[in-house]
């Protein structure tokens, strides 16, 4: 029996939100001015899922895992939810730290500089003389000038054409700056995102939080998770006779969750969409550096595509965004991410200052961290030799990790998986049998759910049901990053196996 003003959250309706329903036994306290009744819907119904049910869950595992005698088959938990390299111990790069070192703590270029190299230092001294205040003083809202310099440089020896320091802004991770540009779309619900399908839960969750609509369009798994016009179309067609006013085109390239790296033509093709619709192209390529089919597919970004289309696409309004989380950096604890804004009208671009002023600055050490992975050590300096080497190792252990698992994945009964092209997921489809998808249903869970809630607790690997991310009706996936350490990735390969197979002859 409940205390009074204790009640039972709904198992109906926005109020009870599915992942808290299903994890524990939910009461709210209604003697409190927030509890689960008097919560904003928006706040409720937002999802997401790369930290949701599955990592909860993991996470009490971990608990129970500290206890003598634990009675589980294995002794930790592999976080393979995330894109969080670090954690699964990917090194940092020394130069990197060496250089954040100094100018989090500048008394060391005086006292033990002799402990670095000498173009740490020197650039050091560099950085510092830019930015008077230190690392603790508030930056220009709009991100330090001398970074915003740094990221327009970049983009021009990338891209082959100009780009303007004022075009940039920067945030803490690529996130706040989607997040701030859904922000200036989305004024009801009746503005409508499209946004591809499967895709990274940051989107969904944002747009519910801010009102808006998702528009989702389908990825086509049977080809490589490609995307074509005809797929775009229908679904702008669908938003509009749902009475949706369609105002912007998500594309994420290199894809997350589905790993594949978009064609020129392709980009084209999504460019002239945009333009023929009247919507606002939102690219979010924050996997540029994890593209494993350079040979044949290198990343390309679609401000060189659109800028290679000539003049009649000059207005065309392009947000684009880029991240030290990813790549072969996996700086994700340190946040530092960048837009670029293209084709803005001059208000519009002083309104998203606006907001970026609204968080007064993003953090100094992020901002700092994107000038040195855009400006990173130079043949012939004495860092570069160790940075090369740890750059290389990195990207090499990547892509033959990314090739061991999609391989694993595709050769399993009951489990097909395409190649990852790029970024650090496989997005396998499991075959599920009808008796599990029957005990699933009496679990009160989605399939996927039901069969990675028994992946962890039968193996210890966490990965995110493929629903979190969106998926054609009557289809089942999961997403799992290749980030575990290739003297553990093995091991890793054989519970999956023999997970695999007795899930299927238990329910076959």
């Amino acid at each position: 029996m409940l205390a009074r003003g204790v009640r039972p959250v709904s198992q109906k309706g926005p109020s009870a939100p599915t992942m808290f329903r299903r994890s524990f036994a939910v009461e709210t306290n209604t003697n409190k001015i927030l509890n689960a009744q008097t919560l904003p819907s928006k706040v409720l119904k937002a999802e997401y899922a790369v930290r949701g049910e599955l990592v909860i869950r993991a996470e009490l595992l971990t608990k129970k895992l500290a206890e003598k005698n634990h009675s589980f088959p294995f002794n930790e938990i592999l976080y393979c939810n995330i894109g969080n390299p670090q954690s699964l111990s990917q090194p940092p790069i020394t130069y990197f730290r060496q250089l954040l070192s100094l100018l989090q703590y500048p008394e060391l270029i005086k006292t033990a500089s002799g402990a670095f190299p000498k173009d740490v230092v020197e650039r050091a001294q560099r950085t510092l003389q830019q930015i008077p205040g230190g690392l603790g003083a508030y930056s220009h809202s709009q991100g330090i000038p001398m970074v915003r310099k740094t990221v327009a440089s970049f983009i021009e020896r990338r891209d082959g054409y100009p780009a303007d320091p004022d075009d940039i802004f920067l945030y803490n991770g690529a996130s706040p700056g989607v997040q701030n540009s859904l922000k200036m779309l989305i004024r009801n619900e009746k503005d409508g995102i499209m946004i591809p399908t499967p895709q990274y839960p940051l989107y969904s969750a944002s747009i519910t939080l801010l009102g808006g609509s998702a528009v989702n369009y389908y990825l086509n798994e049977e080809k490589d998770w490609g995307l074509n016009r005809q797929e775009l179309e229908k679904a702008y067609q669908q938003g509009l006779d749902k009475g949706l006013n369609p105002r912007a085109l998500v594309v994420i390239n290199p894809g997350n969750p589905t790993g594949q790296v978009l064609d020129v033509e392709g980009m084209k093709s999504v460019i002239e969409f945009c333009r023929d619709r009247k919507l606002v192209l939102l690219a979010d390529e924050v996997y540029q550096e994890n593209v494993y089919i350079k040979d044949t597919r290198p990343f390309t970004s679609f401000k060189k595509v659109l800028r290679s289309m000539g003049p009649h696409y000059n207005d065309f309004e392009l947000i684009s965004f880029h991240s030290v989380s990813k790549g072969f950096i996996g700086e994700c604890g340190q946040r530092g991410g960048y837009l670029e804004a293209v084709g803005m009208d001059p208000l519009v671009k002083a309104e998203l200052y606006k907001l970026s002023s609204v968080d007064l600055c993003p953090n100094t050490t992020g901002q700092l961290l994107i000038d040195v992975m855009l400006n990173p050590p130079k043949e012939g300096d004495e860092s570069y030799p160790l940075y090369k080497k740890e750059r290389d190792d990195i990207y090499q252990s990547l892509m033959r990790r990314a090739q061991r698992l999609t391989h694993f994945l595709d050769s399993q009964e009951g489990i097909s998986c395409n190649s990852a092209q790029g970024a650090m997921y496989a997005f396998p489809q499991i075959y599920l049998p009808a008796k599990a998808i029957e005990a699933a249903q009496q679990a009160g869970m989605k399939a996927d759910t039901f069969y990675a809630v028994k992946l962890l607790e039968s193996t210890g690997v966490c990965v995110v049901p493929g629903s979190g991310f969106g998926q054609k009706e009557g289809t089942w996936h999961f997403r799992t990053t290749f980030l575990p350490p290739e003297d553990k990735i093995e091991a890793v390969l054989e519970r999956l196996a023999k997970f695999q197979k007795e899930f299927l002859q238990q329910y076959k």
